[in-house]
């Protein structure tokens, strides 16, 4: 009797080595179509602030407890930013991401992953973070993409604004 359960084992653990095994080789995984690249769009900025701070008044300075007695007001809602992605002047992603935090007072966060076709295109990205929905950040740029390439495109305002790089 226990010879027979030994063998069962072995069978089931074979069984069991041969289907890893078989995933492990397929079905094959192809991460893009043929012909196509990827684009991936990732940013994570904060927007001005909603409104501007404003000075308070003797009154009201004189209501607030002595440690509270900021002479500005500022609030800390920031603004919705707005993102526009363009591909051979055709909109490729378009979105507006709100800003995180239980004060909206937090960076808001995009990113996004787009398949397109191999071949030469010209990008243009633009990005709104003001009240008033202006587009005060944008950037243009040609790249020959080849199938199978991935462009990323990121922001950093501290950099210039936008970038186009490879995926390293």
């Amino acid at each position: 009797m226990k010879a027979r359960a030994i063998l069962a084992q072995v069978a089931c653990w074979a069984s069991f080595a041969a289907l890893v095994g078989w995933l492990s080789q397929a079905p094959a995984y192809t991460p893009l179509k043929p012909g196509h690249a990827l684009v991936k769009l990732s940013l994570s900025h904060a927007g001005e602030r909603e409104s501007a701070c404003r000075a308070r008044s003797a009154e009201e300075l004189a209501k607030l407890a002595p440690n509270m007695r900021a002479p500005l007001d500022c609030p800390r809602a920031r603004v919705p930013l707005r993102v526009v992605l363009e591909m051979d002047g055709e909109p490729l992603f378009e979105a507006v991401a709100p800003p995180t935090g239980i004060n909206r007072d937090l960076p808001s966060a995009v990113y996004r992953r787009i398949e397109v076709p191999a071949g030469p295109h010209a990008f243009r990205a633009r990005l709104a973070d003001a009240p008033g929905g202006a587009f005060r950040h944008e950037a243009r740029e040609q790249r020959a993409l080849a199938a199978g390439d991935v462009l990323v495109i990121d922001f950093a305002a501290a950099a210039g604004g936008f970038r186009f790089h490879p995926e390293r």
